[in-house]
């Protein structure tokens, strides 16, 4: 498995900047690339992914693949499609290998949520973000009622760990122009 070459931190106020950040990340993939996301429920792998979706170019809006499992939406300006699919249910390689990912792999854009653990042996290429959402907070009592709206305020903070040298120096301008920074937390690749 290959180390991290560089890992960026990214921080957005509200799914408008959370998509926002998608979108220009969107604009710089290219064909077989592989993005892996994880996060809990809720998180804002979903909402990431769609601005990825609008950079990109392609059809349809992009929504959780939950229970679909992976959903293809093609270029409309003849770039790769981009291929979202969601890993929750995979609990081993045989399983993953009934998606079929790999024989689309460098033709498209594949975004696998809840992939952490199950698709690294996809691509030494890959791209792992995490998106991670503040917890804690108070949540509002209307008799039995509980109100959990206000324990999310919207904040997420976006860790992108590139993996192999497809990433060198990509991502830098896409991180910078949201405010992010490097933060490496590991060596160059060995």
């Amino acid at each position: 498995m290959t180390q991290p070459i560089a890992s960026y931190e990214v921080s957005t106020r509200d799914a408008d900047q959370t998509r926002a950040f998608g979108e220009d990340l969107g604009r710089i993939l290219a064909a077989g690339d592989l993005l892996m996301l994880s996060g809990g429920l809720g998180a804002g792998k979903t909402t990431l992914t769609q601005g990825i979706g609008v950079g990109m170019g392609v059809r349809g809006r992009v929504a959780s693949p939950t229970f679909i499992v992976a959903r293809v939406h093609p270029s409309l300006s003849g770039g790769p499609d981009l291929i979202h699919a969601d890993a929750y249910r995979i609990t081993d390689l045989n399983d993953l290998e009934t998606l079929d990912l790999d024989s689309s792999l460098d033709e498209a854009v594949t975004v696998v949520e809840w992939g952490e653990g199950k698709t690294e042996a996809m691509s030494d290429e890959r791209l792992s973000i995490e998106v991670r959402r503040a917890s804690g907070g108070e949540a509002a009592h209307d008799g039995d009622v509980i109100d959990l709206e206000n324990m999310d305020d919207g904040t997420r903070v976006i860790i992108l760990r590139a993996h192999g040298h497809r990433w060198d120096g990509v991502l830098d301008g896409v991180v910078a122009a949201h405010g992010g920074t490097r933060i490496d937390e590991t060596g160059a690749d060995e």
